[in-house]
């Protein structure tokens, strides 16, 4: 149940950051549904608790409810916030709007997001250090995204470079009660998060990159949660399909690391390396390109 201390964390950063660079209406919706996932995760969490088995909310009930808070979100993106229709494709930097399947695409990468995350939580200190990575870079990300004014005919011009930096006040948060929590749970763990964190740490990095309008980064930046998501996709296909054949050992794949012989803190390593180059890349190209915008 470490994860409800991660949730006081990412708390006290956004109303911190309102406070001291003023109220955000989406600020404050992104909160409510990072604390809401958590809250998913706490139910199920609680079940395992309260039942003593590893097996908690029926998949197909959390999946639900993913699906359900997803939607509410797309709706409050598109209707509410009015931010349109419109997703910026990364590195060329083209509007392109994509109409009334704008809810499904919110749809898919929150409840997708949330659950490469839970998937990535089985190491001590993976999935923190993965996300905190992560979140520690995407507020540069946040600041070329708001930068960027979307024009009807799919043209991107630089409108104001200060633009409310507010709304992506959720990633210092996440990175903040990410560090602290990852100082208890790194090697051997003495805390560990439980679906109550994960699934509210894939929340707030799903809900935060969409209203930032850099999304389309997070499968680079959070390339070891794709690569979580794979493997255990791939692995269930396969033993359903090919009569209980298995691709790998164990999924998911830092299970299968484990099983070939590494040691649990150097497969949490070089995940957390790998996230750490790939998020250092991304931002060396986005600096690059921003600038180059921007003289334009």
């Amino acid at each position: 149940m470490g994860g409800i201390a991660m949730l006081c964390g990412i708390t006290a950063g956004c109303v911190s950051a309102m406070i001291a660079l003023g109220f955000s209406g989406n600020l404050l919706f992104i909160l409510g549904m990072t604390l809401v996932m958590g809250g998913i995760g706490m139910l199920d969490d609680m079940k395992k608790i309260t039942k003593k088995k590893n097996l908690g909310l029926r998949a197909r009930y959390k999946l639900l409810l993913q699906i359900v808070l997803a939607l509410a979100f797309a709706v409050y993106y598109i209707n509410v916030a009015d931010m349109g229709t419109c997703i910026i494709l990364p590195f060329v930097w083209k509007a392109v709007n994509i109409g009334p399947w704008m809810f499904p695409y919110i749809i898919f990468i929150v409840v997708a997001v949330v659950n490469a995350v839970n998937l990535t939580d089985g190491l001590d200190g993976l999935a923190s250090g993965v996300s905190f990575c992560v979140s520690l870079f995407f507020p540069l990300f946040a600041l070329l995204g708001f930068a960027l004014s979307l024009m009807k005919s799919g043209a991107l011009v630089i409108e104001n470079i200060m633009r409310d930096m507010t709304d992506a006040m959720v990633f210092p948060a996440i990175a903040g009660a990410c560090l602290g929590f990852l100082f208890f749970n790194r090697y051997p763990a003495r805390i560990f998060m439980g679906d109550t964190g994960s699934l509210a740490i894939g929340g707030g990095l799903a809900v935060g990159a969409i209203c930032s309008h850099m999304e389309l980064l997070l499968p680079i930046a959070g390339f070891i949660f794709v690569l979580e998501a794979l493997s255990d996709v791939i692995q269930v296909g396969s033993y359903k399909l090919r009569k209980g054949k298995r691709v790998f050992k164990m999924a998911p794949l830092h299970h299968h690391f484990e099983l070939s012989g590494w040691h649990e803190k150097k497969v949490v390593t070089v995940f957390v390396s790998v996230t750490f180059v790939l998020c250092a890349l991304c931002a060396a190209v986005v600096i690059f390109q921003g600038m180059y915008i921007g003289g334009v």
